[in-house]
């Protein structure tokens, strides 16, 4: 039996040798790369994208809810049934979900800064449309103006007379200058805070939303700040004492949260599923107005294709746009409200940058692997930064694997740069991974005009929409329809990818020991990694039928093979 296995090991290692000089799943993507790079211009992308950027989004609020119904309207034309009104027969259907909001909903109108004796603004709405705390009450429609009182620390508040001033500060939190308006009679917040990563002092102009708490028994607004700005405002302060006009108009309503979900219905095995979710809310065009439009173009070739015969999809493909994390976690935990099962989930997030512009770079944020507590070698976690893990909160699953290796495919088809980042979190994968459903998220990070005015259609690429969406196109037609010969591909990538993976950190672990490291430290990074692509080996019996014995027995082998490939230091 011993001999028997060893061989079996062997002829394993041998198929991955020679597996590693074609490219990885070529066998069954290739046809549907084919299919889908011709029908994948961008029009429709880049035209959503047009449309949702000129809003300042916020679920419930008009440019959120004119999102959903352009979104309905484009599923329409491309043959999607709203669900009330579908036969059984109708394979592409839709709907609208209505829910009712915890609070009301909020929308800028126009605001204003002036210094009192300039002719000109400091900032207004028209050109930055940031400016204004999310959450702000209005004004008097005349404006308010007051002097303003520079705020250096949380303990100058207590020593000086609020009462009737506006207070400023790039030293101090909103909150903490909120609690004065609300305890010592300031009418008032100006504040300036922009990350680094931003480059103010080159981005002089932009300004990173903010928000505050909706309190309807006590309104309030505040005014957020660009580099620019900020810096005429302490200029005019360091000469004496400044007074400055503040005029805001907000609305502030009751609605309704409304969330959109069409189905394209799988034909063979309509009960398992892959769903991509796009959120609709936030106010800028890369974040995320072109996840809703590369999702919406996504949705229109797949019907095209199936319409046209060239395409059928097996299982069922499902697009969700929505509210951020609350959308797809409501969908998740609402099985009632869907027929199938999840088996993958996709955040589209971010998609569609002009990187020569943005200075971000395409990332898929895996789902947590040991790269997540151990992030070194290619490594690298973005700006955004993860929140330390632990072993036990790993996720072992071909799909990290498999999504990057087809966008490496299109990637090296479009001379186009991908990368990958450890998970952070923070986007619609998060809801997938806590329901403990494969998920990751398709992005962009470091971007300078992240949550900024600037963040708008000139930012955009449409170039990149098509990479990322036929990327993710791909990937799920081949999950789709997964079948034997995917297993297989599936089980040569994994195993490939585990000893390249095995080969660098041993190397690494080498390297840290030389240097003063632990030697056990080093081998249970090693023996981590093993154990995470063996159990990535392992959850492809997910596409497996249980009565086949042969492939399990082989994803068995496999399993021992990667272990095998772990020397003791």
């Amino acid at each position: 039996m011993y001999l028997k296995t060893s061989f079996s090991l062997l002829l394993f290692v041998l198929s991955i040798s020679s597996f590693a000089q074609n490219t990885p799943l070529q066998k069954v993507t290739d046809p549907y790369f084919a299919l889908v790079r011709p029908e994948f211009k961008g029009d429709l992308a880049y035209e959503t994208v047009a449309f949702v950027e000129q809003y300042w989004r916020l679920a419930g609020n008009t440019g959120f809810n004119n999102t959903v119904f352009r979104i309905a309207e484009r599923l329409e034309a491309a043959g999607y049934v709203l669900e009330e009104k579908a036969k059984d027969s109708d394979r592409f259907t839709y709907r609208i979900e209505t829910r009712e909001m915890r609070q009301p909903t909020w929308e800028p109108v126009s605001a204003s800064l002036k210094i009192v004796g300039s002719n000109e603004n400091l900032l207004s709405s028209d050109t930055n449309r940031n400016m204004i705390y999310q959450y702000s009450s209005s004004t008097p429609a005349d404006g308010i103006t007051g002097e303003v009182i520079y705020v250096e620390s949380k303990e100058a508040l207590s020593s000086v007379d609020l009462k009737g001033k506006i207070l400023f500060s790039d030293q101090v939190g909103y909150r903490t200058l909120q609690s004065a308006v609300k305890e010592n009679g300031a009418v008032g917040v100006l504040t300036y805070d922009m990350p680094s990563y931003l480059q103010p002092e080159k981005n002089v102009t932009s300004i990173q939303f903010r928000g505050l708490r909706h309190d309807a028994n006590n309104p309030a607004w505040a005014i957020a700040l660009s580099f620019e700005a900020k810096e005429k405002l302490k200029a005019e302060l360091a000469k004496g004492k400044v007074e400055v006009l503040v005029k805001a108009e907000t609305k502030i309503y009751d609605s309704a949260e409304l969330t959109i979900v069409a189905n394209v219905k799988g034909s063979e095995w309509p009960l398992e599923s892959l769903v991509f979710s796009a959120h609709i809310q936030e106010p800028g065009a890369n974040d995320n107005a072109t996840g809703v439009g590369t999702q919406l173009e996504m949705a229109k070739i797949t019907a095209d294709l199936i319409q046209e015969g060239k395409l059928d999809l097996k299982r069922t493909l499902t697009f969700l746009w929505g509210d951020e994390i609350i959308s797809t976690r409501r969908y998740i935990q609402e099985k009632d409200k869907r027929e199938a099962e999840i088996n993958w989930g996709i955040s589209l997030d971010m998609v569609g940058e002009n990187t020569d512009v943005t200075g971000g770079t395409f990332l898929i944020e895996k789902m947590p692997d040991p790269s997540a507590i151990w992030t070194r070698g290619e490594d690298k976690h973005s700006e955004w930064g993860g929140s330390p893990m632990t072993v036990d909160q790993l996720k072992p699953h071909y799909f990290n694997d498999f999504i990057l290796t087809n966008f490496e495919a299109q990637g090296e088809y479009a001379n186009w740069v991908v990368k990958t980042n450890p998970f952070e979190g923070g986007s619609d994968h998060t809801p997938f991974l806590q329901a403990d459903i494969p998920g990751l998220l398709l992005w962009h990070f470091t971007d300078q005009f992240y949550h900024t005015d600037n963040d708008r259609l000139d930012k955009v690429s449409q170039k990149t929409m098509v990479n990322v969406g036929t990327g993710a196109l791909v990937s799920a037609y081949t999950l789709l329809n997964a079948d034997e010969t995917t297993v297989d591909q599936l089980m040569l990538m994994i195993a490939a990818k585990a000893q390249i993976r095995l080969m660098t950190e041993v190397q690494l672990s080498k390297n840290a020991i030389a240097a003063g490291g632990s030697k056990e430290d080093e081998q249970k990074i090693l023996d981590t990694w093993a154990d995470y692509y063996a159990k990535a080996m392992d959850s492809i019996k997910d596409l497996v039928p249980a009565d086949d014995e042969k492939t399990l027995r082989r994803i068995l082998l496999a399993k021992e093979a990667i272990k095998a490939h772990v020397p003791q230091l």
